[in-house]
């Protein structure tokens, strides 16, 4: 009997969160403090990277703020998040390494309640999975020891390990 390369292995790398505000200031304090509460991290102003006057934005404006988590707090924040969309995800929300899908209200997160100082906010959650092996390529040592399909993880792998280990179901578009 063949074993399985551990090498292969995909693990979570990191969970993003992202709330978008546009170009209201007031949203933004109500972001920042809604991701601190949610996280227990400080979160980040994004800033917008070029002018979009369709949209009233400016080059340099702050649009929103986000949290990027790591290890245990990420797998508690992904736990958390797939539970809000009640444990069903689209597959559309697979692509290039990474599940990515919308929680439209953070009252529906588990354990939070409403602040009507923060109002109603949704956010964006990003989980990036990889495998070992890949910090080889971030740090621009150029060895064909790493293969591309080495990084490359298939849709079918990402539902797989969400489903086992979040009891996720994923499915439909």
């Amino acid at each position: 009997m063949e074993k399985e390369n551990p090498m292969r292995d995909i693990y979570l790398e990191k969970v993003v969160i992202n709330i978008g505000i546009g170009d209201n200031d007031n949203m933004f304090q109500n972001a920042r403090m809604l991701l601190e509460k949610i996280t227990g991290k400080k979160p980040i102003a994004t800033v917008s990277k070029r002018r979009r006057p369709e949209l009233g934005i400016r080059k340099g404006q702050t649009i929103g703020a986000m949290v990027t988590l790591r290890n245990n707090d990420a797998r508690e924040m992904l736990k958390k998040a797939i539970e809000a969309k009640e444990s069903v995800l689209k597959e559309s929300c697979i692509s290039n390494n990474s599940l990515s899908f919308g929680i439209e209200e953070y009252i529906y997160l588990q354990g939070v309640k409403y602040d009507p100082a923060i109002g109603m906010l949704g956010m964006n959650v990003n989980a990036a999975f990889a495998r070992k092996g890949r910090r080889v390529e971030l740090k621009r040592i150029r060895s064909s020891k790493v293969a591309k399909s080495h990084q490359r993880i298939s849709k079918e792998e990402i539902i797989a390990f969400v489903e086992s280990n979040f009891k996720a179901k994923i499915g439909g578009e």
